[in-house]
Order: structure tokens, then sequence, then C-alpha cells
């Protein structure tokens, strides 16, 4: 069952207005621009993020325009990161499409990338909340320290379960946190309730960045990736990095060194994928998922329960541990 129309129920209107604006914040005279943001537009996916920011909002009060430009704000910087980490990546697809640095070039990439950054800014300070404005920013400190760590962990001869964690959290949870508490300083929540909105945020991440990575070892064409382009990329996920430390197979630990050296054969990726499989690789990295909605679910439960907002914050967190893609 499509768990989506209970999800945006509470917030049908306010989504539309966030949509309006969204698009209001895109327009551009220059026509390179535009066609390049069109195309972005092409792979808009289900605007998870916006959705939990209104939701959040909800749960503490009413949303207000300061909501709406908190949301665009970080929609924004989202996917200025994603234009960017293409770059770095040299990644060619994103979503089933190519990238934007594929079809025009680097210098185009990076330019827009940074266009939208800057229009992320210009909507934060509309909040007219310096609170928010330091959460995005520091959203945008996190991103990039998170893009150097995992390079830096390229030369790192363990196979760390603590730093694919730091990733994680400076990557992908960082973000939601950045979501959650922004909603909650918009409608004027205090220190403390925006400290719990933070921290709901940041296991809503960490549950969506697992179900990612366990994504990477399987087949599957609607992802828009295929399998094993982490290692392809360089990078242990967790399933490996628990089938590795759990058995201390030589061979098994040789070619995962020479994945994140970007020495590693595609057949050798096969192997270490079908090895941490077999060791039990998917099945911590589901318990560990699992461990963290139910940190979630019990902070949203200390707030409150049996409300719309609350039933719709339940299954957001149900469609982040269950989607197929």
């Amino acid at each position: 069952m499509d768990s989506l129309p209970l999800i945006k129920s509470p917030i049908t209107t306010e989504l539309e207005d966030f949509k309006r604006l969204f698009d209001s914040s895109l327009s551009s005279s220059n026509l390179l621009l535009n066609n390049v943001i069109a195309h972005i537009r092409q792979r808009n996916g289900k605007m998870m993020r916006p959705i939990l920011v209104l939701l959040v909002a909800r749960l503490y009060g009413a949303i207000r325009p300061a909501t709406l430009h908190a949301a665009v704000a970080l929609e924004l910087l989202h996917t200025a990161s994603l234009v960017h980490d293409d770059v770095v990546d040299e990644s060619t697809e994103r979503r089933g499409q190519l990238s934007v640095n594929a079809i025009y070039n680097n210098k185009v990439a990076v330019l827009v990338g940074d266009f939208l950054l800057a229009t992320s800014l210009v909507h934060a300070g509309k909040t007219m909340s310096h609170e928010i404005l330091e959460v995005v920013s520091c959203l945008g400190q996190d991103l990039a320290e998170g893009e150097l760590l995992q390079l830096s962990n390229v030369s790192n001869p363990q196979f760390s379960e603590e730093i694919y964690f730091d990733v994680i959290r400076k990557k992908t949870a960082a973000l939601f946190a950045a979501c959650t508490k922004s909603a909650a300083l918009s409608v004027h929540a205090d220190d403390e309730k925006a400290e719990i909105a933070r921290l709901f945020g940041e296991y809503i991440g960490i549950c969506f960045q697992i179900k990612d990575d366990i994504f990477d070892y399987f087949e599957n064409k609607a992802l828009g990736k295929p399998t094993g382009n982490d290692m392809l990329e360089g990078k242990l996920t967790l399933p490996a990095i628990y089938a590795l430390n759990s058995t201390a197979d030589a061979w098994a630990q040789e070619v995962a060194v020479r994945i994140k050296e970007g020495t590693a054969t595609s057949g050798e990726i096969a192997r270490l994928i079908e090895f941490s499989k077999e060791n039990g690789g998917i099945e911590y990295a589901v318990e560990k998922m699992k461990f963290y909605k139910e940190k979630a679910l019990d902070l949203l439960h200390t707030i409150t329960s049996g409300s719309d907002v609350c039933e719709a914050l339940e299954a957001y967190l149900d469609y982040v541990v269950d989607r197929e893609k």
C-alpha cells in the first residue's frame, strides 16, 4: 500500500505552498542556467525532506512563512550538494538519468551548484531567524566535512564502523537533523524541543542512509545506479564492514584494501558483495537500521501520540525503512 498519502495528509495545503515557493526560487533570465535546472528537476523525488520540515513544524505548532523558506533553503542546499558530489565522484548518473557534469561539464555543474547554494542562503535569510540561518550554514560545513572524511578514510587500513557512522552523520543524517531542527525553530519551539527535533531527524537520516547502502548490494535498475557502485567509488559501507571485521578473512581484507585504492576489478567487487551477504552483513545492517528507527519512535512518542501528525511521522519512518528504492 502506498503510504505517501497518509504521510502528506496533515500538510496537503502547505506542501502546495512549498512547491510554488520552490519553483519561484529557481527562475532566472539565464538560458543555460534554466536548461540545467530543468534537467535537474526532471529527477524530482518524493520531496521527503520538505515533507519532514512541514510535519515537524505542525507537530510543534502552525506552519509559518519561515517554515516554508527553511524547507526551500534546505532542499536547495541538498540539491547543490548532489550536483557538486557528482563532480567530486566523477559520476555520470544520478537517479537513473545523466548527471549535470555528464551532459554539460564540470565547470557548468560547479557554477550551477554554487547558484543553488547561494539561493539556499537567500531563503535562509528570509526566515528572519538567526538560528535557522546558522543551522543551514552549519549544514553546508557538515556536508563538506563528511565528503572530506570519506575521502581521507581511503588511506585508513582499518575497516571502521565508527568512521562509517561519522561519515553518514555528516553526509546524510545532518541534512535530516537540519530539517527537523529548522522546522521546530520556525514555529518558535524552545531549545529543549528543538534539540529533540534535531535528534529525531538525525536518527531518521541514519536509517535512510543505511537503507540506501543496503540497496547497493542488490541488482535493481530502478535505483538509478548499478550494484556495487559504492565499492566502484572506493566506499565500503556497513554490510561489508561488518563482514570484514566479523570474519577477519584475509582474501576479503586484501580486496577491501584494493577497493579503497581504486584498483579492485569488477569481479573482485562482485565477490566481496556476495561475501558480505553470505556473512551476515545485510542482516546486521538491517538490525542497526531498526535500532535507530526505534530510537526515533521513542523520541516522537515523548512529544505526542495518536495525533494525525504523529501517525504521519510514524508512516514516514516506516517508509524510510521499508522503501524499495
